[in-house]
């Protein structure tokens, strides 16, 4: 099996080397986005709620050209910068997934991130079903 390196339509470029998700079969790993917006490479800056959303939008295209969507989201990295803003980046965040279908997830309090920015978040999902190639072989 081949890993495929995916370039997103829609999300910021990258500003280093790196591809915005990575598949290997129907397992991807979407790479830390930033708070930009994509259509004009400016950095949201004020709240964390806002810095979230825009994270999550962000993301949102790199799903959809991974062949996945947020109810495939196996696992979230959240890393924030201060955590007494983190009931802020929850209610942001959770606006994102079916209520009580939330992906496995770790939040890390960091010093400083990318751009100055508050919020990154990166992703480990699965291709969506319709998305997904049937097998070779016996079923079982």
């Amino acid at each position: 099996m081949e890993i495929q390196h995916i370039h997103a339509p829609g999300a910021p470029n990258p500003i280093a080397p790196f591809s915005h998700a990575t598949a290997w079969g129907d397992l991807l790993f979407i790479t830390g986005q930033m708070p930009i917006i994509a259509a004009t490479g400016e950095w949201v800056r004020g709240s964390f709620a806002a810095q979230t959303d825009a994270v999550m939008r962000n993301l949102e295209p790199v799903l959809q050209a991974a062949g996945s969507e947020w109810g495939h989201v196996l696992h979230a990295r959240i890393y924030i910068t201060d955590f007494a803003r983190y009931a802020e980046v929850n209610a942001a965040y959770a606006a994102w997934f079916e209520a009580g279908k939330f992906p496995a997830r770790t939040c890390i309090g960091v010093t400083a991130l990318a751009g100055g920015a508050d919020v990154e978040i990166d992703l480990i999902a699965v291709k969506a079903p319709t998305q997904i190639e049937p097998t070779q072989g016996e079923a079982f």
